[in-house]
């Protein structure tokens, strides 16, 4: 699975699974609500509407934030599905009513192209309903880049992704990235870097990596 926005690019992955993110579509009947004028009764109503279905579907998984893989998938098909299968009935109906350019007509044309991956989620109960973490982890590239306005060649760009990649994985998991950092420095020149088996232990989820790598658990 391979949690995405509406990038058609996206579309030319192979062997994955694409799911859509239901943050993306929730914000877009918000920008339709603070868009329309007040004299604009009928279409706020509606992107109200569509707004509530959204927010339907958030509650449920706020409620379901401890409970393991499966409860989530069982509870989301008795519970999520009905929402989605009565949002999706509601989109259809909403579509000639709208003015295609608007921007209600544009967050609704959003959800029904973006329908399948949108309704991904169900699949696995792994699977989250927004993709909002992976675009948390990414905000300090994205404010970086900024400031670099721009890489100076294509393996400096690749370089500059994967070292980033490496350090909000190493976030994720607990550990303390310059730690991480110094200790992969010590130990790769000294390894054989074709020994897959040895690379899984340097992986930020391995469970044999030094304690020091670690951030301090405050709670113990």
């Amino acid at each position: 699975y391979l949690h995405v926005d509406g990038y058609a690019g996206y579309n030319k992955i192979s062997g994955v699974t694409l799911v859509g993110c239901w943050a993306h579509a929730r914000r877009k009947f918000t920008e339709a609500l603070k868009a329309l004028p007040d004299s604009a009764e009928l279409f706020s109503v509606k992107a109200k509407e569509g707004l509530a279905f959204c927010n339907q579907l958030y509650t449920i998984e706020h409620e379901l934030k401890d409970a393991s893989p499966e409860e989530r998938y069982n509870i989301r098909l008795e519970r999520s599905q009905p929402v989605m299968e009565a949002f999706s009935a509601w989109l259809r109906e909403q579509t000639p009513r709208v003015l295609p350019k608007s921007a209600l007509g544009e967050a609704i044309k959003y959800c029904r192209n973006q329908w399948e991956r949108l309704s991904g989620f169900l699949r696995d109960g792994r699977l989250e309903i927004d993709n909002n973490r992976a675009e948390r982890s990414i905000k300090p590239f994205v404010i970086g880049r900024k400031a670099w306005l721009f890489s100076n060649t294509a393996k400096g760009a690749e370089s500059s992704a994967i070292i980033y990649s490496i350090v909000e994985t190493a976030k994720e998991n607990g550990l303390n990235p310059f730690n991480y950092l110094s200790y992969l420095f010590e130990e790769l020149p000294n390894m054989d870097t074709t020994d897959a088996n040895k690379l899984d232990q340097l992986l930020p989820w391995s469970q044999t990596l030094p304690e020091e790598c670690r951030v301090p658990n405050k709670s113990k």
